[in-house]
């Protein structure tokens, strides 16, 4: 019978260095403990200050938290809003200054109700409005000067019975008159454009030349004015005189924004620039040239035109001449 031989036992007589090792690499890692473990689920491990989030305080509905470059008149377009009941609300004082980080209330206080959109000229209107527009006094007839001195030269002399004046030196023959020649006829002064209606309303003009591509449609956020086609570059213009109050491009969806205050009542925006050339606070005059037409943020070169009425979009084409 044969015997069975151990080969592993003689392998492991057979090399006394390998055996030797082993126990010495077993003895190394049971002194030094269990190797480390990284979580790689996320990543990769990461300082523990990174999953130490901050958000942002929270808006309560109904309010605005004041971000950089907004100004009290774009934060009531955005809205839909009058400016004077966003400032009635917050207790903001004319000229409107607003600091970021300001949380703006966009609703009336429950406790009373506020009328802040009072119309000029009525009993609850400031009697000294900055938006009123002061009535010329009647216009007075005034005697140019020449005449006037005439008339005290002639009071002065002697006069006949007929009234005219003569001469009563002694030995002096009469001095023939004179007629000075008449200056033609100059022409009629040219009819000034005027710049309200009857009812008070800016006299609109087109801000574009161009074929309208876009128009109004009541409710619809995208289609709160109407759109013009025309190319880059194309001028812009002011459709009616006022004060601009933005320009910028905070608010989304308009790309390089302008609005124009006319009055209390009436605001214009002109949208998608690709130049603004106006600054805020700069008064412009109806047909000034304000922007260069482009296509931020929109597809086409195309200008969108808003017209607002007490912070309410309403129908440009219900505005504007016919063309």
């Amino acid at each position: 019978m044969r015997e069975r031989t151990d080969v592993r036992g003689q392998g492991l007589e057979r090399c006394p260095g390998v055996l030797s090792g082993l126990l010495l690499l077993l003895a190394g890692c049971a002194s030094t403990g269990p190797a480390p473990v990284r979580d790689l689920g996320l990543g990769g491990e990461a300082p523990a200050v990174a999953r130490e989030t901050t958000s942002a305080p929270q808006v309560a509905p109904g309010h605005h938290r004041v971000q950089r470059g907004d100004t009290l008149y774009s934060i009531a377009f955005r809205n839909g809003l009058d400016y004077r009941d966003i400032a009635a609300w917050n207790g903001i004082a004319a000229p409107y200054t607003i600091r970021v980080g300001e949380d703006l209330r966009l609703t009336a206080p429950a406790a009373r109700a506020v009328a802040s959109t009072a119309s000029p000229g009525s009993a609850s209107a400031p009697a000294s409005s900055p938006d009123s527009v002061p009535t010329p006094a009647p216009f007075q007839p005034v005697a140019p000067a020449a005449a006037a001195t005439s008339v005290a030269s002639v009071s002065a002399g002697n006069s006949d019975a007929s009234g005219m004046a003569t001469d009563t030196t002694p030995g002096t023959a009469e001095a023939p008159i004179v007629q000075p020649a008449s200056p033609p006829p100059r022409p009629p002064p040219a009819e000034p454009v005027p710049e309200r209606t009857a009812s008070g309303e800016p006299v609109w003009r087109w801000p574009a030349e161009g074929k309208l591509v876009g128009t109004f449609a009541a409710g619809d956020p995208v289609r709160q004015g109407i759109d013009i086609a025309g190319q880059a570059g194309d001028p812009v213009r002011a459709a009616a005189a006022g004060t601009v109050v933005y320009s910028g491009n905070g608010l989304i969806g308009y790309g390089e924004l302008i609005i124009i205050k006319h009055d209390s009542t009436w605001l214009s925006a002109y949208g998608h620039n690709r130049k603004r050339l106006v600054q805020e606070g700069q008064r412009v005059a109806a047909g000034d040239v304000i922007a260069e037409m482009g296509a931020s943020s929109a597809s086409r070169n195309a200008l969108h035109f808003e017209v607002r009425r007490k912070g309410k979009p309403v129908n440009p084409l219900d505005h504007l001449p016919r063309r």
